[in-house]
């Protein structure tokens, strides 16, 4: 079935609106995948904040057109299944590459963050980025080191008395 003009047109709108607010793009192809498999992509999508659609090449180029994933214009070329990471840079990057472990129909095309294009094979540098939470604890695991380290430090010294006057102790009863 065809899509009308104004169709057409509500589907570039609402690319360009996740486009504009996405932190990283991935592009795959999905020729081969089921449709239960791709609903199954949908339901992980839609639980890890990532915007996943398919996308007619044409519509694609004018959705992320004037956007910062315009570098992927050259990247759309067959079945495009494009992904948009909307809370995490690695949350599309992941999602993708665990897909791709699963469904070896999945193949990864491009990759985009900041408006650089990636090679495909730079997905697995991008699905290890910590997630926020993760980024947060080791943020706060490098702050927190030095404190540690001094109340090892503090702690040390009565320790080390305490020791040592166990080892006079010894002597002494020996």
């Amino acid at each position: 079935m065809a899509l009308r003009l104004e169709q057409k047109r509500e589907i570039v709108a609402e690319v360009h609106r996740a486009a504009g607010s996405a932190l990283s793009a991935v592009l795959a192809d999905y020729r081969g995948l089921t449709v239960s498999e791709m609903t199954e992509m949908r339901a992980k999508a839609r639980s890890c904040g990532v915007y996943l659609r398919v996308i007619r090449n044409s519509l694609a180029k004018r959705a992320v057109e004037g956007t910062q994933y315009q570098c992927l214009n050259e990247a759309f070329v067959g079945p495009t299944l494009l992904a948009f990471s909307k809370d995490e840079p690695g949350s599309a990057a992941r999602l993708i590459k665990d897909c791709a472990n699963d469904y070896h129909a999945l193949e990864v095309k491009a990759l985009s963050i900041d408006g650089e294009l990636l090679d495909a094979g730079q997905i697995d540098r991008i699905a290890e980025l910590p997630t926020k939470d993760g980024a947060i604890a080791l943020l706060l695991a490098v702050m927190q080191a030095p404190i540690t380290k001094l109340a090892r430090t503090l702690n040390e010294v009565p320790g080390k008395l305490v020791r040592t006057l166990a080892a006079v102790r010894e002597a002494k009863q020996a």
